[in-house]
């Protein structure tokens, strides 16, 4: 029975463990047992933090009859679509084509040969405003099978057409993926061709004024309710403000509104740090309150960049306070025994036994006067805006009063009185919120969230040490190594990278695309942040792994391994899909650290591939740059250089100054080694010194007339070399 699941990785799957239903994990022995019977496969995809997916547990899952009759007529698979992301793909552009819509918990309905037939969303435990109950659809849908199987068979059919045709629309989007010579449209043939350089920042700023088109000017982001961070277009909007174009100081506006009203929004907790996944209204006062790695690791980054180049001091010093905040909270709620990061906290709390959303988090004003003290609460109330954050109109929690809690945020700037009023205030009731239940953590780690997480801290610790604050960021950076000391230990098996892990072991698929690219991304930027080559090398390993198993002749794919009913329920080609999610692409990614790898090491070969990938941006872009935002901010810093700057000496401090010196001129293009040798070492010429190019020399980039020339990133002989490749 569910009993299948109590050793699955996932907290998701472990959640519905106990559950009447007869829960399989996915893999081929469910969908052989559907066949055996002759019945369809029901597939439901959810997340441990998800409020619907409990609620919706909670109705028809732990319901006796409603399992009876799934057991009886289905065979049942339970999926975490963060641990299978393939599979929630597939079956997402499934429900979306077939409903206009998508979401979770997704209920989808497929032949036992994978090939969906019928698919929805959330479904009540009774029929609600025109929305039929979920035994009506098992019934119909039963029905179906049983009495017009020639329907659901051509049904099926037809549907497995659209879904591979789409991934030929990705394959025609991304092109050919070519190394050299004959590449895909739009792609740079070398670092000196200046036409596609013009049309390619052309492309950039006319994604620019495309965003400025679609801000919500009054509240800050784009668009409204939902309202989602932003996370990979503030990225590019960083990098392009960074560079010369025209539109330049208008992407650094546009970052500023965002980031800054994020920032005094209920999106980010005002007590503790880290963001919540989104807000329900689009002034930012009401999150949906799950807090996830992926958001988490991607906003610390961004913050981390803005409290360096943010125009207005207020902004910097903001930008600063949330960097320590959210890594603080990253590595207290967040990071597991062995020093991995655990995928999120519900959006739920249990209290009196009941599952309140948001609980943990909302106040009332007689909590607030508990917490404080009346004159202490009086006060601190009128830096907030309560009134947008009351959650009546969101099922908020009963407080003691008989009201309905508020959100704590501001919603505007504050004055330095205010702000000192307020981090004044904030422990005691910290103290007190500390003090409720707290929501459940999804323990399972994920690979490529975890990468992010490691850049994140990597570069955050180098901004808090360079803004002074060398004890936090020393506490940051420890964390960014142990958590890549566990991806190394625990989800590497030689070159194959496992996408999750649970209690220390590592369990389920091979990673995807963009686990690979991702982990490469925190391990290239903790090698900048440290100089220990053994994150280089582990860097480079994933890379070259990369390329081996995710580009098959000209095409990149998302997984190197897919299941057969994927295949059947797609098509038998599949493609990387090239648009940012939540997350960025693995096809973004990978171009990222391909550009890095490109600059580290010298390869040209490498630095092409980055731009075949890249070519696909400028018909995105300035259309829908919300979907291309990572690859935008790839495209850019390959626009602006990558800069590449190599420090070594035997003077710690000095070594120090000359990066920080460095880091605060340079952008986001800016790729750094650094090496502090013993004294005497800066005269050593061994290939020890440099991973990646045979004859850099470790005291200054100057070519070595008794070596040949070679295309290294770090000597004038591999930039003669590569300007004559």
């Amino acid at each position: 029975m569910a009993g299948r699941l109590r050793n699955e990785a996932s907290a998701y799957l472990r959640q519905h463990a106990g559950n009447p239903v007869d829960w399989w994990p996915f893999g081929d022995e469910p969908f052989a047992e559907a066949r055996r019977r002759n019945v369809p496969v029901f597939v439901s995809v959810g997340y441990a933090a998800c409020h619907w997916c409990h609620v919706m547990a909670h109705e028809s899952f732990e319901d006796a009859a409603t399992a009876a009759y799934l057991n009886e007529h289905f065979v049942s698979v339970k999926v975490d679509r963060e641990e299978r992301p393939d599979v929630d793909a597939v079956y997402m552009a499934a429900t979306q084509a077939m409903t206009g819509q998508g979401g979770w918990p997704m209920s989808v309905f497929t032949l036992p040969d994978g090939r969906t037939f019928y698919a929805g969303t959330y479904f009540p435990p009774r029929p609600v405003q025109g929305m039929p109950s979920f035994r009506d659809v098992l019934e119909a849908v039963s029905a179906a099978w049983r009495d017009r199987p020639e329907e659901v068979e051509q049904s099926a059919a037809q549907l497995a057409a659209h879904l591979a045709s789409g991934q030929q629309g990705n394959r025609r989007l991304l092109g050919p993926v070519r190394a050299a010579g004959g590449g895909a449209p739009g792609a740079l043939d070398t670092a000196d061709d200046a036409a596609a350089a013009e049309e390619n920042a052309r492309t950039l700023s006319a994604a620019v004024e495309a965003l400025e088109n679609l801000e919500d000017r009054e509240f800050g982001g784009f668009g409204g309710a939902p309202k989602f961070p932003p996370s990979t277009v503030l990225r590019f909007l960083l990098a392009h403000a960074a560079g010369g174009a025209t539109t330049a100081a208008d992407a650094a506006s546009l970052a500023d509104r965002t980031l800054g009203a994020m920032a005094r929004s209920a999106l980010y907790d005002q007590l503790e740090g880290g963001f919540a996944r989104y807000t329900v209204d689009r002034r930012w006062a009401v999150p949906h309150f799950e807090k996830m790695l992926y958001d988490n690791a991607q906003l610390l980054a961004l913050y981390a960049q803005w409290a360096r180049t943010a125009r207005d001091p207020d902004d910097r010093r903001l930008a600063l306070r949330v960097t320590r905040e959210t890594a603080d909270w990253l590595i207290g709620r967040l990071q597991v025994e062995g020093g991995g990061f655990a995928s999120s906290l519900d959006a739920d709390t249990v209290m009196d036994g009941h599952r309140v959303e948001g609980g943990t988090y909302v106040w009332t004003e007689a909590e607030l006067a508990e917490a404080l003290g009346p004159d202490a609460a009086g006060a601190v109330s009128g830096l907030l805006d309560l009134e947008s954050g009351h959650m009546a109109a969101h099922g908020g929690k009963p407080g003691p009063d008989g009201g309905t809690g508020s959100t704590l945020h501001f919603g505007r700037r504050l004055t330095a009185g205010e702000e000192d009023l307020w981090l004044g205030c904030r422990p005691a009731l910290l103290a007190a919120r500390n003090r409720r239940p707290q929501p459940e953590r999804d323990d399972k780690v994920v690979a490529g969230w975890n990468g992010l997480a490691v850049a994140a801290l990597a570069r955050a610790a180098v901004v808090l040490a360079d803004a002074g604050g060398h004890a936090a960021a020393e506490r940051v950076r420890n964390a960014a190594e142990e958590a890549a000391a566990y991806l190394l230990n625990v989800h590497r098996t030689g070159p194959t990278l496992l996408r999750v892990s649970h209690g220390g072991r590592g369990q389920g698929i091979e990673g995807l695309l963009e686990d690979y690219a991702a982990v490469a991304e925190g391990l290239f930027a903790l090698y900048a942040a440290s100089g220990d080559e053994q994150w280089y090398a582990a860097a480079e390993s994933l890379v070259l792994a990369a390329e081996g198993r995710f580009l098959v002749g000209d095409v990149l794919q998302d997984t190197a391994i897919r299941p057969n009913q994927l295949a059947n329920a797609q098509g038998a080609q599949a493609a990387a899909d090239p648009l940012d999610g939540p997350t960025p692409s693995g096809a973004a990614l990978f171009a990222g650290v391909l550009l890095t790898y490109s600059a580290y090491s010298g390869s040209l070969r490498h630095r092409a591939l980055a731009q075949s990938l890249l070519a696909h941006v400028r018909v995105v872009a300035p259309r829908a740059p919300q979907a291309a935002g990572w690859a935008m901010s790839v495209l850019q810093i390959l626009l602006d250089g990558p800069q590449e700057l190599a420090v070594t000496g035997t003077d710690a401090e000095a070594v120090e100054d000359l990066l920080r010196a460095a880091r605060d001129a340079g952008g986001p293009a800016l790729v750094v080694a650094s090496r502090v040798s013993a004294a005497g070492g800066g005269e050593r010429t061994e290939p020890a010194a440099r991973p990646g190019c045979r004859c850099w020399k470790a005291a200054v980039r100057e070519p070595d007339p008794q070596r040949p020339i070679c295309a290294g990133a770090w000597c004038a002989g591999g930039r003669s070399a590569r300007r004559r490749s």
